[in-house]
């Protein structure tokens, strides 16, 4: 009778030792296949990337260069290849808003410019986008990977370009585009703007620009802005960054004859005789 208590007891701690062993394995297999995928997407989007990078010639600038350099050795062209587009992922609580950015995208579309927006069909951004693609534009969405599924963002139209993440995308949409425009938009839009005004401040880029103010809606920006300047914070010549325009037409035609002034950085070095010192950012 001992006998067979013992073998049994030895064969249940056998069965807890397997039970424990697969369920180890499996635990295991499941990381390993988790990690193999998510290796798989990020080499996928790497191959994507490259491939995105030959055809629109992402390099801001030729090898050697500064960025600044470049652009002002660059001919001049009648309408910008591409502008890019901030703006919200609403509509606004004013008609206009999307008026306009319909507006915009028909008046890209018949300059021959391609539209790069954030990706998706919702708000200002699926209103600029739709209707440049209806006229005939050409358009290029950036758009996360956590954003891509349609009930996040919408539909996207013309060519969509997947990325990593939100640092990736505005890098992509910069370096894809000769042009900036901010429509009205939230948090976002404001953080994409001001980096692009603040690389050119530096001379990280010589690229245009400008905020279309749909109904005075940036007037309180571009107000505190000028505060900004008075007080010190902001150089007059930097100021000048910032190309303003209450229609699609009049903004482009502004963007298209813009002269960048001295970078920062410049500026800087000229006033110290070639040292350092701390930029105003």
């Amino acid at each position: 009778m001992l006998a067979e208590v013992q073998r049994s007891d030895k064969t249940r701690s056998r069965d807890s030792s397997y039970r424990e062993r697969a369920s180890k394995n499996a635990r295991w297999h499941g990381t390993l296949c988790w990690r193999r995928r998510r290796s798989a997407r990020r080499r996928h989007l790497a191959a994507r990337r490259e491939r995105r990078a030959r055809e629109f010639d992402m390099t801001t600038s030729p090898r050697g260069e500064a960025p600044a350099a470049a652009a002002a050795a660059a001919p001049a062209a009648a309408h910008f290849a591409s502008v890019c587009v901030y703006c919200g992922s609403s509509a606004g609580d004013r008609p206009e808003f999307a008026d306009a950015a319909r507006s915009l995208g028909a008046e890209l579309a018949s300059r021959g410019s391609r539209l790069v927006y954030g990706g998706g069909s919702v708000g200002l951004m699926g209103a600029v986008s739709t209707t440049a693609h209806a006229n005939g534009g050409r358009v290029l969405g950036v758009i996360p990977v956590a954003l891509e599924p349609v009930e996040v963002s919408g539909g996207s139209v013309g060519e969509v370009m997947v990325v990593e993440d939100m640092h990736e995308r505005k890098a992509a949409m910069a370096a894809a585009s000769d042009a900036f425009i901010a429509m009205p938009g939230g948090f976002g839009t404001l953080e994409e703007l001001l980096e692009m005004i603040t690389w050119q401040q530096l001379g990280y880029h010589a690229k245009p620009v400008g905020v279309l103010n749909v109904a005075g809606y940036f007037d309180l920006f571009l107000k505190f802005l000028d505060e900004s300047t008075a007080r010190g914070f902001i150089r007059r010549e930097a100021r000048a960054i910032v190309v303003v325009g209450d229609t699609p037409a009049e903004l482009l035609d502004k963007l298209e004859t813009y002269a960048p002034p001295r970078s920062l950085i410049e500026s800087l070095a000229k006033e110290n005789g070639g040292g350092g010192g701390d930029a105003k950012k």
